[in-house]
């Protein structure tokens, strides 16, 4: 008893200590006052003010934006490396490319950004593109550090994945990328669904890539409050805060009711064929069986 109170206990604290200070700032994103540790009454000035900084509300826009497209594009480059990386076995280079793949995960985010400013900068002086950076140079620094992600989520899932129901499909005739996108891709949905999560959330967080690959007018959300936070924090911080939490609880309720959902119909439907199949065994006649020798005699 002793030892599932202390568990019980440090499990409080710990959700505590995590959850603590978003209820915090969304508590005083409500204040009244502009002195963000003075509580100055019940107000949503904040919220209504958000309309008329323009400045701010683009560059929530600008992260959100940034996070999507690299959501769509890691999911799609961390899916064929991971593919490559547990269906082909053999070619030559394996190690060094699985190497490569898993690199940005534990590569310092500041020799990442330095490594992506010289090469936009070296390929602006060599074919003159890009000619400025800003989204589209943080949208390729973060799809570079978020596809080993999903790759290495996606991978965990692959190697899992029962090759016989792929193998009996191509003996049916099925073509091989018929069964990557009809077989394949439905049984690793959730793995693909997670790691595009984690990737917005990577993307729609990052500070250190996005201060080295960004311009003038490119300036994304972590950066804006960043800044503004140097100055003392503003009470529209807490209130962006608080629509970013609400959203991404949101997106979240809705991924984990749906991924339910679809885990219930799939329950459901085996469990009714194992019901048919066992129903159809009791109903077929059993087959007579031969007469002992003895009787035959």
């Amino acid at each position: 008893m002793k030892r599932f109170s202390f568990s019980k206990l440090m499990l409080v604290l710990g959700l505590l200590f995590i959850y603590l200070p978003m209820l915090i700032l969304v508590i005083y994103s409500f204040n009244a006052s502009k002195l963000v540790t003075v509580w100055g009454g019940w107000s949503v000035k904040w919220y209504v003010g958000l309309l008329d900084n323009s400045q701010l509300m683009g560059s929530v826009m600008r992260s959100l934006e940034i996070a999507l497209y690299t959501a769509v594009a890691a999911v799609a480059l961390g899916t064929l490396a991971a593919f490559v990386l547990t269906r082909v076995t053999r070619f030559k280079g394996r190690t060094l490319f699985g190497g490569l793949v898993t690199a940005p995960l534990v590569m310092p985010e500041v020799i990442t950004g330095l490594s992506l400013l010289l090469l936009f900068v070296a390929m602006a002086q060599m074919i003159g593109w890009p000619q400025e950076r800003g989204i589209v140079t943080i949208w390729i620094a973060h799809t570079t550090f978020c596809a080993a992600y999903v790759a290495v989520v996606v991978s965990a899932r692959l190697r899992e994945l029962d090759l016989s129901i792929e193998e009996a499909a191509m003996d049916l005739g099925a073509k091989p990328w018929k069964v990557f996108f009809l077989i394949t891709i439905p049984m690793i949905a959730p793995s693909l669904a997670a790691g595009g999560m984690m990737s917005f959330a990577l993307s729609l967080d990052d500070l250190v890539l996005a201060s080295f690959v960004s311009g003038p007018g490119s300036t994304t959300l972590p950066m804006e409050v960043f800044s503004a936070v140097r100055l003392g924090v503003k009470p529209e911080i807490n209130a962006v805060a608080s629509l970013i939490l609400l959203s991404v609880s949101l997106v979240t309720f809705l991924v984990w009711y749906f991924s339910r959902q679809a885990e219930e119909r799939r329950r459901r439907a085996i469990q009714q064929a194992i019901e048919e199949g066992a129903a159809a065994n009791v109903s077929q006649p059993q087959a007579r069986r031969p007469a002992p020798a003895a009787a035959q005699a």
